[in-house]
């Protein structure tokens, strides 16, 4: 395991250092530009949901390796409301902000391992990994 690198999200720039971050920590390790648009996509999408329904909160990226695997993985945490229901969340086409509604579905599509952690009124924390092939 490496440090993280740590981006605070604040304002909608705060999506676009982030995700410009994850894609030099995937380009370093080796991810093809397939991949590396998978990782900056799930990036800007759980950047974006802490900017829109927390207001601020943080995405960590680090290298990580387990056993001969490598990979990238985005720790993506707020102090915001919490999610009440997510299994609706994880629905295919669920939005409460007008958008398509791809959201952590899609996130969770685009990348290896997903796990989402959230309490109501104390935030929420998701964690994914996109390994190497």
């Amino acid at each position: 395991m490496e440090l993280q690198s740590c981006v605070k999200i604040l304002n909608e720039w705060d999506i676009v250092a982030v995700r410009q971050l994850g894609r030099n920590v995937a380009k370093e390790l080796g991810f093809g530009t397939v991949d590396q648009a998978r990782i900056t996509t799930a990036i800007s999408e759980l950047a974006r949901n802490i900017f829109l329904y927390a207001g601020q909160g943080e995405v960590c990226i680090e290298k990580y390796y387990v056993g001969e695997k490598t990979g990238v993985k985005i720790i993506a945490k707020d102090n915001g409301a919490g999610i009440a229901d997510i299994r609706k969340v994880m629905e295919d086409g669920y939005t409460t902000s007008g958008g398509l509604g791809a959201g952590l579905p899609g996130v969770k599509r685009l990348m290896d391992e997903f796990d989402i952690y959230s309490k109501v009124g104390e935030g929420t924390e998701i964690t994914t990994v996109k390994w190497l092939r």
